[in-house]
């Protein structure tokens, strides 16, 4: 897979489809590699005729990581946020958006369909905030505005994402199992062999626990953009899930009354996750549909 320079970091990145088609790039989550946006998942959309990209993250998979900013204080940086407080960050949300704006730069993409989920939606969404020029249509995919008034996390989802990871192998990755069930929703089988496999080419293609910590940071210290947002003219869907335990569908709903003239996707047990073979159809309808329709 190619790298980029971008933001003066290096980006690892990989396509799908028609460089002359356009450019749909896809911005993935906390902690997780982009080989989450799973190849069947790409391909399907490059066949409706997208330049489909997905990229690692700074701090995640292949790209460029920040060993010399350390391991955060995690609860010195809570405590900070909680009494209003400045809180000193290896990087932000801000910058993770800067490192996008540059990919597409490298790449030579003036204009995209840009979708990102969970963490990516609030990475697109910054990215729309300072580049609006550069996005053909926004897809926010269980994301959030950064209100702090909204919903938070139920508590053992907390405590999980909070628990460091094991290093051993197989121990690694039961971690991360028990991390995925308990976010997924109830409305979808759980795909176990799907997400085993996922992880064991994230674990053997990078593992890298404390990338996951300082991108929790940028997203607990993120800016609240629900104010923001209301002046973007930009194409934008919103898809959340019913069931879903990390970021409550309020946070979705939220992210699209404040976009004007978003158009609002609730699936029905879909928690925080695209469940392999369920959700995924609807998923990806939602987004051609939409895309096809803010044209190129």
């Amino acid at each position: 897979m190619p790298a980029a320079e971008a933001n003066g970091i290096q980006i690892e990145y990989d396509t799908f489809g028609d460089k002359s088609s356009p450019a749909l790039l896809l911005i993935i989550g906390l902690g997780s590699q982009m080989i989450h946006w799973d190849e069947e998942f790409c391909d399907g959309l490059a066949g409706k005729g997208y330049f489909v990209i997905r990229f690692d993250n700074r701090d995640t998979g292949l790209s460029t990581k920040f060993d010399e900013a350390g391991l955060p204080d995690i609860m010195g940086i809570i405590s900070a946020r909680m009494a209003g407080k400045p809180v000193d960050l290896p990087y932000t949300l801000e910058d993770m958006a800067e490192d996008t704006a540059g990919l597409l730069d490298s790449l030579g993409i003036e204009k995209a369909h840009i979708c990102g989920m969970s963490m990516g939606g609030m990475i697109a969404q910054t990215l729309a905030l300072r580049y609006p020029e550069r996005f053909l249509s926004l897809t926010s995919i269980y994301s959030t505005t950064g209100n702090p008034e909204l919903p938070q996390p139920q508590p053992d989802v907390t405590a999980l994402l909070l628990t460091p990871t094991p290093f051993e192998r197989e121990a690694a990755i039961e971690h991360s199992m028990k991390v995925f069930k308990t976010i997924s929703g109830s409305g979808f089988p759980f795909d176990e062999a799907w997400h085993r496999n996922i992880l064991e080419r994230s674990y053997d293609r990078s593992f890298y626990p404390s990338g996951i910590m300082r991108q929790f940071m940028a997203i607990l210290a993120q800016q609240n953009r629900k104010q923001a947002l209301s002046s973007l003219l930009i194409p934008t869907l919103v898809i959340h899930g019913t069931d879903d335990p990390l970021v409550p569908i309020a946070c979705g709903r939220d992210t699209a009354r404040a976009i004007p003239e978003s158009a609002f996707l609730s699936i029905e047990g879909m928690g925080h996750d695209l469940p392999h073979g369920g959700a995924w159809p609807q998923v990806m309808e939602a987004i051609i549909k939409h895309t096809q329709n803010a044209g190129s």
